[in-house]
């Protein structure tokens, strides 16, 4: 990818189809929202969608620093990660949740998906990378991410999708349906019954 020009505006082509999201079927979810929220209506002035250039102008790089060291990610560099993902199609899926009113991103969790040679040759999901920023706690943006991404990996026909996470984290991602692995520090997993 050429070098851009800092302040050319950046482009909105999502990282993959929009309409992914549109198709998830929220009555799977075991998950209760109170009050209601969901993919297509996640809050006020907030909408979910796919990561795409222009957030890099829009602070998603500084939202993952709250979650862990990032170092200084250029606008060049950002632009080409986000090339090499988008040319790995079915593999990347990195979702963002966008105030509107701020034109910041406020959200933000990936689902990789992993070809296999078990199971068939299926594939699995392996959530990484979830955080809400820290303006925007309290609004049930991280369980709604998380159980969207979950959806997503079960649409895609993963056998399973799995996390690891940090102690303090394990009864908030086992209230959404994830397990701990016997013998495993802070492996967990939701098996989907179609695998």
């Amino acid at each position: 990818m050429e070098s851009q020009d800092e302040s050319a505006p950046l482009s909105n082509e999502p990282l993959y189809n929009p309409h992914l999201l549109q198709r998830l079927d929220m009555a799977k979810c075991k998950t209760r929202f109170d009050p209601p929220i969901s993919p297509n209506q996640p809050g006020e002035g907030l909408i979910m969608r796919p990561l795409c250039p222009a957030d890099y102008d829009k602070g998603f790089v500084q939202l993952l620093c709250q979650l862990t060291k990032v170092g200084e990610v250029s606008r060049n560099q950002f632009l080409r990660r986000y090339a090499t993902m988008k040319e790995c199609p079915n593999t990347y899926y990195v979702t963002v949740i966008e105030d509107m009113t701020t034109s910041q991103i406020v959200a933000s969790a990936t689902l990789v998906v992993e070809q296999k040679f078990i199971h068939d040759c299926a594939v699995r999901g392996r959530l990484e990378d979830v955080v809400v920023s820290d303006d925007y706690r309290g609004k049930q943006l991280g369980k709604l991410i998380i159980t969207v991404v979950t959806l997503l990996a079960q649409h895609l026909n993963c056998y399973k999708i799995t996390l690891d996470c940090k102690d303090t984290m394990i009864p908030f991602y086992s209230r959404l349906g994830y397990k701990l692995e016997p013998c495993s520090s802070n492996y967990m997993q939701i098996r989907f019954e179609n695998s």
